[in-house]
C-alpha cells in the first residue's frame, strides 16, 4: 500500500516519480501535439479547423504552469500564424487600434521571432512579404485609402527594410496599379509558402510529434492484429464449418464483422461552431505567457461561440478634416458616388457605407444642403 499513488498530496507515484512531474510531461506532450496540429491546419489552409485548434491551445496555455523558452516561442508563433491565416480578412481585428489589420499585426510580432529563424534571408523575405501584402490586400479589396493608411502606419511605427521599397509601394498605391508585377512577385501565396518553410525548419529543430508517433504506432499494431484475425477466420471456415447449420454460420459471420469493423478512435470531427454568415469568425491568442508580447501588442479577442453573434469594430470618430473631405467629394462627384470619393481622399479605412451614413448625419444637422 505504501507504493500506491497519492495524487492529491503529490507524493511519489509508484514510489519513484511524483504525480505533478508526470502531469507536467503529459501537458507538455499535449501542447506539442496541439501546436503541430495548428501548423498542419495552417499548411492545408483549413480555417475552421485552425480556429478550433487555436482556441483549444489558447485555453490550455492559460491554465498551464509550464514555462520555458521553446514553450513561449510556440505560443508566439501561434499568435503570428493566427494573423497570417486571417490576412485577407480586413474586418478581423487583433489590436485595439482599428486601423491595424491582421498582416500589420503579424508584422509587429515577426521581429520577436527572429532568433527562431535559422535562415536570415528567409526572415528578411517574410518581413518584406508582410509589408507588401498589407498594402496589396487592401488594393485587392478596392480600399485604396486603407492601403495609404497602411503605408503611413509602417513608416511611423515599423519602418521599411529598404528605402526604395517605400517609394515603390507609394507609387503603386498612387497610380492604383492593383496588378503591378511587383505585387504579383510578392503575392499572398508566396507569403504562405515562405511561412510554411519557416515552420518546417522550426519543427525539425524542435520536434513536437511524440504523441503523433505513439498514436500511429498503436493504430498500425491494431490494424496488423485485425488482419491476422481475418486471415485466421478465413482459414478455419472451409474445414471446420462444413457441417455447421446456416443459423450458426450467420451468427459467426456477424460476430467476426463486428470485431473487424470496430474503430479504436473516432474518424469524424464534430464542428463545434459555425458562423451565421459567409464571413469567417476568428480566434486570437488572447494571453501568451510572454511579457514582451503583452507589452508589444494590445490584443482584442472575440468569443465566437457566444450566441453566434457578430462582433463589430468600435465606432471611429469623425474629425472636422474628414468632414471637409466628404463635403468636397460630394461637391465634386455628387451624392451617392462614395466609391469615387474614397479614391480621392484618405478616410482612414472607412467604407462607402460609412461615408453615406455620415452624410446623412450632416444633412440632419443642417451642415450641408
Amino acid at each position: 500500500m505504501e507504493s500506491e499513488t497519492k495524487n492529491e498530496s503529490g507524493t511519489a507515484m509508484d514510489g519513484s516519480v511524483s504525480f505533478s512531474r508526470v502531469t507536467d510531461v503529459v501537458t507538455r506532450w499535449t501542447l506539442d501535439f496541439m501546436f503541430v496540429r495548428l501548423c498542419r491546419h495552417f499548411k492545408e489552409g483549413k480555417l475552421d479547423e485552425f480556429n478550433e485548434t487555436l482556441s483549444t491551445l489558447e485555453a490550455m496555455c492559460q491554465g498551464s504552469s509550464l514555462k520555458g523558452e521553446v514553450h513561449d516561442e510556440k505560443m508566439m508563433i501561434s499568435a503570428f500564424l493566427a494573423r497570417v491565416m486571417h490576412g485577407k480578412q480586413l474586418d478581423v481585428q487583433f489590436e485595439e487600434d482599428a486601423r491595424v489589420m491582421p498582416l500589420m499585426s503579424a508584422a509587429k510580432i515577426w521581429p520577436n521571432l527572429e532568433d527562431t529563424v535559422a535562415d536570415k534571408s528567409l526572415f528578411k523575405n517574410v518581413t518584406i512579404l508582410l509589408l507588401v501584402q498589407s498594402v496589396a490586400v487592401c488594393m485587392e479589396k478596392g480600399q485604396i485609402s486603407s492601403a495609404s493608411s497602411a503605408l503611413k502606419w509602417f513608416e511611423n511605427n515599423h519602418g521599411f527594410p529598404q528605402q526604395n521599397l517605400r517609394v515603390k509601394l507609394s507609387t503603386i498605391v498612387t497610380q492604383r496599379e492593383i496588378y503591378h508585377p511587383f505585387l504579383t512577385s510578392f503575392s499572398f501565396s508566396r507569403l504562405l509558402e515562405t511561412v510554411q518553410s519557416y515552420l518546417d525548419a522550426f519543427l525539425e529543430k524542435n520536434p513536437c510529434d511524440y504523441l503523433l508517433k505513439a498514436a500511429t504506432k498503436m493504430l498500425q499494431t491494431s490494424q496488423n492484429m485485425e488482419g491476422l484475425e481475418d486471415a485466421e477466420t478465413e482459414d478455419s471456415c472451409p474445414s471446420e464449418t462444413a457441417n455447421v447449420s446456416t443459423e450458426d454460420r450467420k451468427r459467426e459471420e456477424n460476430t467476426v464483422c463486428l470485431r473487424t469493423k470496430r474503430k479504436l478512435l473516432p474518424t469524424k470531427m464534430t464542428d463545434l461552431w459555425k458562423p451565421d454568415s459567409c464571413k469567417k469568425p476568428f480566434v486570437s491568442v488572447r494571453r501568451i505567457p510572454m511579457s514582451e508580447l503583452s507589452q508589444m501588442t494590445s490584443q482584442k479577442s472575440v468569443d465566437t461561440k457566444k450566441n453566434n453573434k457578430k462582433t463589430r469594430k468600435a465606432p471611429q470618430k469623425w474629425t472636422s478634416q474628414l468632414d471637409k473631405y466628404l463635403k468636397k467629394g460630394v461637391k465634386q462627384h455628387g451624392q451617392g458616388k462614395w466609391s469615387r470619393i474614397l479614391m480621392d481622399y484618405d478616410f482612414e479605412g472607412r467604407t462607402g457605407t460609412m461615408l453615406k451614413d455620415r452624410w446623412r448625419v450632416l444633412m440632419r444637422a443642417n451642415e450641408v444642403s
